[in-house]
């Protein structure tokens, strides 16, 4: 059965962990990933995809920071940038896949959120390359950045409120319905807040986007979200001699579970509200799998409700 899914592609999907950051690296992981989402429109899916760009808009914030003190632009800004780079090799990778016919649009994407939202005092959404910890001090007396481990490194780490409202949701909605392969709410989307006046602007923040990827899928009346990343599922105790993979477990299970909120937590979180909210499954797994994790068996999928949980086997 043809199904609408949305795609939300994991950071590994364009830069894995320790690969430079450079554009012929991002064009052939890019590529990779676009081999693997074709294989789902070939199985007569309809995609909407949305992908991360922490190291892409970290790198940019570098590049502002080092210019000219006029020439620096705020993280909304810098997200717009990254969402249009990478919109274009998405883009161009999937028609070079799927042929030339192939339809595709990509939407920069506002999303609106809650300025009084408490993220703003606590950051934890990582961003930009891993420091050590010289570095890491160093950056953060120079620019006031604030810093979090992430493994044995030091990231920078700012404020990500949860998403509102999906500003360009009727656009979304109407390429969708005529037939177009659309990728949006890159990043996150673009944080907007609205003034007192009605008038929208932007703010510093970047959004979780398995966070937006989860509310956009939702008022798309998708029959699923896929969250694809470089681990081929959710495990408990990961990183551990006695962890186990989930293949599958209602949402009700992953309340309180306390998974990383730099890593899987969003992910989890984001899984789970969408099959509380529209009673469809959501999946997390390895980008490579995208395929195999319609069948069940691989990945980890989450309904709604209390399932208990089905761990794989060896």
């Amino acid at each position: 059965m043809a199904m609408r899914i949305v795609v939300a592609l994991g950071g590994n999907a364009l830069l894995k962990r320790g690969e430079p950051m450079t554009e012929a690296m991002q064009r052939l992981n890019i590529g990779n990933a676009a081999a693997s989402l074709a294989r789902l429109v070939e199985a007569g899916h309809s995609l909407v995809i949305t992908h991360g760009n922490g190291p892409q808009i970290g790198l940019l914030a570098l590049q502002a920071e080092a210019g000219p003190k006029d020439g620096t632009y705020p993280l909304d800004i810098l997200g717009a940038e990254t969402d249009g780079m990478i919109g274009y090799m998405i883009e161009q990778e999937l028609r070079n896949h799927l042929g030339p016919g192939t339809r595709l649009a990509t939407v920069l994407t506002q999303i609106r959120v809650d300025a009084a939202d408490p993220a703003f005092d606590a950051p934890t959404k990582p961003i930009g390359p891993g420091y050590d910890e010289a570095e890491a001090s160093r950056l953060k007396a120079a620019h006031d950045w604030r810093f979090a481990p992430d493994g044995k490194a030091q990231r920078r780490v700012v404020p990500s409120p949860l998403p509102v409202e999906i500003i360009d949701l009727s656009v979304i909605t109407l390429l969708v319905d005529s037939g177009v392969l659309v990728i949006c709410a890159g990043g996150g989307g673009i944080p907007v807040v609205r003034q007192e006046d009605g008038r929208l602007s932007g703010i510093e923040a970047v959004i979780d986007k398995d966070r937006a990827s989860a509310l956009l899928a939702e008022k798309l009346d998708a029959d699923m979200l896929m969250l694809l990343t470089d681990v081929d599922a959710v495990y408990l105790d990961f990183g551990k001699p006695h962890a186990r993979a989930i293949v599958r477990a209602g949402a009700d299970f992953f309340e309180g579970s306390g998974f990383a909120a730099g890593s899987m937590g969003p992910k989890v979180e984001a899984a789970a509200r969408f099959a509380t909210a529209t009673g469809k499954p959501a999946a997390i797994g390895r980008l490579d799998d995208a395929l195999a994790i319609l069948g069940g068996g691989v990945g980890t999928t989450i309904d709604a409700g209390g399932q208990a949980p089905v761990f794989k086997t060896a």
